[in-house]
């Protein structure tokens, strides 16, 4: 009886105590209710109705039926799903690699230069294309490599060579999306690297000079494992982006070499807005979720990330 009035003396001692705490504190839950009524106003609400649509024959007139796990079964016997689901994994995961280790050798050499106007106007080149959307971005892309007055096209007749049809040939299909993404998002990513590069003790370099390391041997042994912890960041960023690619390939895409670079956002929009399928469409997000949950809990452990 004593032990258990001890508790409940405990218990009335820090519930004022919590409430002061709550009292002092409130401006700051007033001021991230706007963010999570949005949050739940657009992202977990219709999630939530996602998970339920995808259960049934959705009609937007009439009674939807329910029809439980059918549009998930036929989504993983229909072949088109696996196809775009391999074009998904190919140009996500090569994203994930190339716009975080590219923009980190970027940022490494940006570093060493001395002459401060060159550095920053290199800086604002690299990273303008990030600041333009993807309609901007896919117009001039497609502008350039365009057979009639496209620029690498124009160089090729220089030399005398036949104009080259970038655009309607599979085998440039993938790597110039690859290329095209990368050319996009490394500015950015590299004045993250640019940033944490600016966040390194000094002294660690001096001490290097005084022993005799080159430049070199500074970037290998000081900078590169001082930039890691921004690199686990970025690699997770990536991760959980890896499967949701669509503005890219909404612009950029032809029925030509529409097999080599439709991802599993676009079948999703096709079935979902174009052939008016909400309930098969619904699944298919429903396990784009799920697996992008699962890979980044997977990524997070194997790169050891701690929030």
């Amino acid at each position: 009886m004593q032990g258990r009035h001890v508790i409940v003396n405990d218990n009335m001692k820090s519930s004022p105590a919590v409430w002061q705490k709550l009292k002092r504190t409130r401006m700051i839950y007033l001021l991230i209710l706007p963010t999570i009524v949005l949050f739940l106003t657009f992202t977990y609400i219709p999630l939530v109705d996602g998970l339920r649509i995808s259960f049934q024959d959705f009609r937007f007139v009439g009674q939807s039926r329910f029809v439980g796990l059918k549009n998930y079964i036929e989504a993983v016997r229909t072949p088109g799903f696996w196809r775009v689901f391999r074009n998904t994994v190919i140009l996500g995961f090569s994203n994930v690699v190339l716009t975080a280790f590219v923009p980190m050798i970027l940022a490494l050499l940006l570093n060493e230069i001395r002459f401060k106007v060159w550095k920053r106007f290199s800086q604002t080149i690299i990273y303008m294309p990030h600041l333009f959307s993807w309609v901007i971005v896919g117009g001039i892309w497609i502008f350039m490599l365009s057979p009639n007055a496209g620029i690498i096209n124009a160089a090729r007749s220089l030399f005398g060579l036949e104009p080259l049809y970038f655009m309607a040939k599979e085998a440039f299909a993938r790597p110039i999306m690859i290329g095209v993404n990368l050319w996009k998002q490394a500015g950015y990513v590299c004045i993250l690297f640019l940033a944490a590069i600016a966040g390194i003790n000094p002294e660690l370099y001096e001490a290097a000079m005084i022993d005799g390391a080159g430049g070199f041997k500074r970037a290998f042994y000081i900078t590169i494992p001082e930039l890691l912890r921004t690199l686990q960041v970025i690699l997770l960023l990536n991760v959980m982006g890896a499967l949701r690619i669509f503005n890219q390939i909404y612009v950029m895409r032809n029925e030509v070499i529409a097999p080599k670079i439709d991802v599993i956002m676009f079948y999703v929009y096709d079935r979902g807005l174009v052939q008016f399928k909400i309930g098969y469409a619904s699944a298919i997000a429903v396990m784009i979720f799920l697996l992008t949950l699962i890979i980044t809990l997977l990524a997070k452990r194997l790169i050891r990330y701690k929030v």
